[in-house]
């Protein structure tokens, strides 16, 4: 897949069926860190959240993955996201859901795009 340029993530990363096994059985790019990590973010730098986020972006950083945060709904988890090493994201801070056709014609301004930091 790889070689075709087809990138793989496993979503939800550290809950229900998102295996550490998955991480040596499939070509994987990118880990998705499951939301309820980023909801936890609330208890800033001495909570379990940040603690997990930070091992999960060690882990991905050691196995060469990227790390994208899912559920990002304000900027104080965006900026402590972007101090643990995540540079990738996807949730309501960037723009909310709405059909194709409204997204073309109409490209919300408030769009946020995050690089990676180098």
């Amino acid at each position: 897949l790889r070689e075709q340029g087809i990138a793989v993530s496993l979503d939800d990363f550290g809950t229900g069926y998102s295996s550490l096994s998955y991480l040596h059985q499939y070509p994987l790019q990118a880990l998705k860190i499951d939301r309820s990590f980023v909801i936890a973010l609330e208890d800033g730098e001495t909570g379990n959240g940040y603690a997990v986020i930070r091992t999960i972006q060690a882990l991905a950083s050691t196995l060469g993955m990227s790390v994208i945060a899912e559920g990002i709904e304000d900027a104080a988890q965006n900026d402590l996201l972007l101090k643990l090493g995540c540079p990738y994201g996807q949730g309501y801070l960037y723009g909310r859901p709405q059909p194709l056709a409204s997204w073309i014609s109409t490209p919300p301004a408030n769009v946020v795009w995050m690089k990676p930091a180098r």
